[in-house]
């Protein structure tokens, strides 16, 4: 993944939806974004396990329902929401449930949110958040849901969502958390 030391401001920085051709660098920057963001929070094997755990979801491609941010030809961000139950993980994970959500009676999800190290506290994850919110709210849903890392509570807490009851999946430690769109 080629590294971007731009000064761009992240309002500046292109987001669109991803492609399949996309896969591969936001693959490698799931893996880099783990154990530099979530070292801080989280044991050695906490961090193997969260690769175990978490990852890319490639339905959420196909959906058109997830983002990526470039600072040049460097992925610097990416995320998105789904419309389908799925709350976590990735292709590999287990438990994952591709049902439609009703827009009337569940809440959309809040997925996969990743910020290359070098732009982490920049707005990028602020922006895809925007956008998946924004994009979950057109499809008439009043709420989303989303599981918190250590490392991504306080953002998710800053723009208003509500902590639910903390488990662990794998030995990581995971938070839900919801919100009403307004």
């Amino acid at each position: 993944m080629q590294q971007s030391t731009s000064a761009v401001p992240s309002a500046d920085l292109p987001l669109r939806i991803a492609t399949m051709a996309d896969a591969p660098a936001i693959a490698e920057l799931m893996a880099l974004a783990i154990p530099a963001l979530l070292g801080p929070y989280l044991t050695p094997a906490q961090i193997a396990a969260s690769h175990r755990v978490m990852g890319l979801d490639t339905q959420l491609i196909a959906d058109g329902t997830y983002f990526v941010v470039h600072d040049g030809a460097a992925l610097v961000g990416c995320g998105g929401w789904s419309r389908r139950a799925t709350v976590y993980g990735g292709n590999h994970t287990g438990g994952r449930d591709a049902r439609l959500l009703d827009p009337a009676t569940e809440p959309a999800r809040i997925r996969a949110m990743y910020t290359h190290p070098d732009h982490a506290r920049r707005g990028i994850g602020r922006r895809v958040l925007a956008a998946g919110e924004a994009a979950a709210r057109a499809e008439g849903f009043a709420r989303v849901r989303l599981a918190a890392t250590v490392g991504g509570e306080k953002l998710y807490a800053r723009f208003g969502y509500l902590p639910g009851q903390a488990f662990e999946d794998g030995g990581v430690p995971l938070l839900p958390m919801e919100k009403v769109l307004v």
